[in-house]
């Protein structure tokens, strides 16, 4: 099916923002610097998006988009291969936080882009963005708690739900603080240049030892191995 000129305008638009937002900012990034890149005047601008503020959740929600969808086909992948059986809790955690780590940790321009746009969520918790990112995280997020629930037979609910609402926090930090902590520590051997694999490798080992610590009582976690 033949994409619409309409559509292209919008993709044209979304394209030379998330550019300059990645060069600039998009706090210091103007509307006319904009329309210029992308070509069109600020009546398509406005046509499209309304205004500035909506443009930037634009160019966040097309990135989050693809990052959630990456998730959720793992996830179903996943789940289709295992044919009923419930998922270990490691395949289900990588699922969802490593497509973020590889994005994160990649060269693009939309990552330069969509990285500052992501440390708004922390620095303005009550933000347009922050709310944007909740919402689709939301939605998201309550399928991977399901596989965790299923994985983790005898774990109390709300203990899932805030050990994946403290794994959301540890990796957010870790992605939006590797570089500049990389440089801090002046580790031997270490460049300061991010490996994506490297990184998750470590996390991983954090999150799911946080997966597996004993109950707020003391008590062990059911069905979870040491």
């Amino acid at each position: 099916m033949a994409t619409s000129r309409s559509t292209l305008t919008r993709d044209a638009i979304l394209d030379a923002a998330e550019r300059l937002f990645a060069e600039h900012g998009h706090d210091n990034t103007s509307m006319r610097q904009i329309t210029q890149a992308a070509g069109v005047n600020l009546s398509a601008v406005n046509y499209h998006f309304g205004s500035k503020d909506a443009l930037v959740e634009a160019v966040f929600q097309r990135r989050l988009d693809a990052l959630n969808d990456e998730r959720l086909r793992i996830l179903d992948d996943l789940e289709a291969k295992a044919g009923g059986q419930p998922l270990k809790p490691s395949a289900i955690v990588e699922a969802y936080f490593g497509p973020l780590v590889r994005h994160a940790c990649s060269a693009g321009a939309e990552r330069r882009a969509f990285m500052p746009l992501q440390s708004s969520t922390m620095s303005d918790p009550n933000g347009a963005i922050s709310a944007l990112f909740a919402a689709e995280r939301s939605a998201v997020a309550h399928r991977f708690t399901r596989a965790l629930l299923a994985s983790l037979p005898g774990v109390p609910e709300t203990e899932i739900v805030w050990r994946f609402h403290f794994m959301l926090g540890a990796t957010a930090y870790a992605i939006m603080g590797a570089e500049s902590s990389s440089r801090a520590m002046n580790l031997p051997g270490d460049t300061g240049n991010i490996d994506a694999q490297a990184l998750l490798g470590r996390l991983m080992a954090f999150l799911l030892g946080g997966l597996r610590a004993p109950l707020p009582t003391g008590a062990p976690l059911p069905g979870v191995p040491a």
